[in-house]
């Protein structure tokens, strides 16, 4: 079950589960371009998160940033319903160069294709999927409660890199 400060949400959409292949997804881009990125091979950190602009948020995307400048050979992405001009601000605050922000909010694709999306709330549910260079899912977190932090370490292990 998950929870969202404590209250139970309704996670809708399809739920991943490692050995599947991480489905194709659009989303929109800062320059407010629609981006497919599962079309590009590579390793894969996606990042699913409530908003950019909250603490919790903030403070997960830069802990992988800072942990990821030196592995340019695994793509980070981030996907929220935040609008294209908070996840630019979001970005230009934090100097960030190493994760690419995408938001989910005009058809939300992303969301109904991995099954994070809060009905209560309109969000997206915290969760993380790592995927090898074809895009099959090698790990999977859907964390319980959508406040806290996933889990750094086992993500990164996941994507070949050792903290």
């Amino acid at each position: 079950m998950t929870t969202f400060l404590g209250n139970p949400v309704t996670l809708e959409g399809t739920p991943l589960e490692a050995g599947m292949m991480m489905p194709d997804f659009e989303v929109i881009d800062v320059a407010l371009n629609p981006v497919h990125p599962m079309e590009t091979k590579g390793k894969k950190i996606i990042l699913a998160v409530p908003s950019a602009d909250t603490g919790v948020c903030s403070l997960e995307l830069a802990k992988f940033m800072n942990k990821m400048k030196g592995h340019e050979d695994v793509e980070v992405l981030s996907v929220s319903e935040d609008l294209p001009f908070a996840l630019d601000r979001w970005s230009k605050a934090e100097q960030n160069t190493v994760i690419k922000t995408y938001s989910d909010y005009k058809d939300h694709d992303f969301a109904k294709k991995t099954g994070t999306y809060m009905k209560e709330n309109g969000l997206l549910a915290r969760s993380v999927f790592v995927t090898d260079e074809d895009g099959k899912i090698v790990y999977v977190q859907y964390v319980d409660e959508v406040s806290h932090e996933p889990d750094y370490k086992k993500a990164l292990a996941a994507a070949g890199i050792q903290e």
